[in-house]
């Protein structure tokens, strides 16, 4: 015999789950219990908010679901931040939380609420553990979870019924299927539109990523010669030194006055699982009038960001094959050169100062660190410089909060991502006032033993919003703050290796060593306010 948190434990890792993150409370002992009795590894961390991006820094590495852990109370609420995080950027969550037996919630009111209530309009679905359909409950929870699009599922535990033990049964685990591929009328039609271009351009996003469909757009752009931008979430769906690559798009003015006048020219669109949740909103319906628009997604356009001419619920890589079957592989596609002008001009846009500054330090560590490193950013303005700059080689090799943008996150993630692959080099990149919001989770990549680098933008302001407050017009209000925190003396504090970096001989210096060493390291980079005038 089991109990229900047993059954839970043992369903999940069949899940492929080894790693589950959280902070304890009474609540959930015996479900934190058969965690580790079923060869989970539970992560105590230091707000429930970092430990569910951690969850998401391990679902990157693992591509199983991602599994946060909460008492009642202000544990289920401290998490909100990150399960809309989830909802949004496509993250499958099991979000698993204690709860007060019904029996006592009638009398009992002491940090008892609704989880229920709080979490159903940002989760894909709330269910509660019931004696004798646990198993029926957390599959039910996972295929949910995984399934399109994925996201967030929260599964309350009863106090009583976690330690119950339940009758044995025989439950089959569910298969998930997708959606088949792409066909009919409109699609042939699409196909002859394809065959006939001679100016196709593909726009990619993250619902590649989740179905594992990365090689399938490698290979129909080679074969092909179609260029392809990719959202920032969807960077490395195709090697961003690839010829074909235009990068990331999203958030970056100065990046769409080079892209979208190539938007503008093309005759063929291919949006391939991309969602426009990511981007500004100078790309709603980016393309010319007439432009014809192919649209492969997972998910149905309930957006209205764009349109497309015709819309695809399918495979998405399996449809790109499809669709590519009637172009000719050796017909030729922007004769003018206009792809190579556009990279140029990229370049040019985004290249390294010639004094000490941020893309200065963006270009110099993609230059150091390894073709292999993963690398995590939070929001500001330094993440808008670097998605355009860093080069990723490979899918779910940048990680950040693309869609609701949340700061904090690269430090969680970085330490997810690390727990789940050690031999991985992992870099996060934090902005100093985001890295201000989790300084308590240098605890946990402290307790973990982990290597990671951090690096830090130290221009003691909120940068991106200072920017804007000046933009408009409006006095230097709330945005900056006194002076530099001593984040080195912080990071010591915490029993890391950490130093304060002032130019360029110092970075390289510092960031070579920092590559070698078996603890975790921070560099505290001061590159002054003001910093990314003109550059974003």
């Amino acid at each position: 015999m089991a109990n229900a948190a047993e059954l839970i434990a043992g369903r999940l890792h069949q899940a492929g789950v080894r790693k589950a993150f959280g902070i304890p409370g009474g609540e959930v002992l015996t479900l934190i219990k058969a965690l580790d009795d079923a060869a989970i590894d539970f992560v105590m961390v230091k707000h429930e908010n970092a430990g569910g991006f951690m969850a998401e820094g391990c679902y990157h590495a693992s591509g199983a679901p991602a599994v946060l852990v909460a008492t009642i109370g202000p544990g289920v609420a401290n998490a909100i931040n990150f399960i809309a995080n989830a909802q949004q950027d496509r993250v499958p969550v099991i979000y698993l939380t204690g709860k007060v037996d019904d029996c006592d919630a009638a009398t009992y009111t002491h940090q008892v609420f609704d989880h229920a209530q709080l979490l159903r309009p940002i989760c894909k679905a709330s269910l509660q553990v019931v004696d004798g359909a646990v198993e029926e409950i957390i599959d039910k929870a996972v295929s949910i979870a995984l399934d399109e699009p994925p996201g967030p599922v929260h599964v309350d535990v009863p106090i009583s019924v976690a330690a119950s033990e339940q009758p044995e049964r025989k439950v089959p685990q569910r298969a998930i299927t997708r959606n088949g591929v792409a066909s009919g009328v409109e699609f042939e039609q699409a196909r002859q539109w394809l065959a006939s271009a001679k100016r196709p351009l593909l726009i990619a996003g993250v619902e590649v990523l989740y179905q594992q469909a990365t090689q399938a757009v490698t290979d129909f752009c080679d074969q092909y010669a179609i260029p392809i931008i990719t959202s920032y979430k969807g960077k490395g769906i195709v090697a961003e030194n690839h010829p074909l690559c235009l990068g990331g798009a999203g958030l970056s003015p100065k990046a769409n006055r080079v892209l979208l006048p190539l938007v503008q020219q093309a005759d063929v669109i291919i949006l391939a699982g991309y969602d426009p949740i990511e981007m500004r909103s100078d790309w709603r319906n980016p393309w010319a009038p007439g432009t014809r628009v192919i649209e492969l997604a997972a998910q149905p356009n309930i957006h209205f960001m764009h349109q497309a001419d015709v819309s695809f619920l399918c495979r998405i890589g399996d449809s790109l094959q499809a669709l590519g079957q009637a172009r000719n592989s050796e017909a030729k596609s922007w004769v003018d050169g206009e792809v190579g002008q556009c990279q140029q001009a990229l370049r040019k846009a985004f290249a390294a100062e010639d004094y000490w500054g941020p893309a200065r330090l963006i270009h110099l560590a993609r230059e150091i660190l390894p073709d292999e490193t993963i690398a995590t950013v939070d929001t500001g303005a330094h993440r808008i410089l670097l998605s355009q700059i860093w080069q990723c080689y490979s899918a779910h090799s940048l990680l950040q909060s693309s869609a609701l943008c949340t700061m904090g996150c690269a430090l969680p993630m970085s330490i997810g991502y690390k727990l789940q692959k050690p031999d991985v080099p992992v870099v996060a990149f934090s902005g100093d006032a985001g890295l201000e919001m989790v300084l308590g989770d240098l605890a946990t990549l402290r307790d973990n033993g982990l290597p990671v680098i951090i690096i830090v933008f130290v221009d003691s302001s909120l940068a991106l919003i200072e920017l804007k407050q000046r933009a408009m017009q409006f006095p230097n209000v709330g945005v900056d703050s006194s002076g530099d925190t001593d984040f080195v003396s912080v990071a010591k504090g915490f029993d890391l290796d950490a130093s304060w970096v002032n130019d360029e001989d110092e970075f390289r210096q510092a960031l070579t060593a920092a590559i070698s060493s078996s603890r975790s390291t921070l560099l505290a980079c001061r590159i002054g306010r003001k910093a990314y005038d003109g550059k974003i």
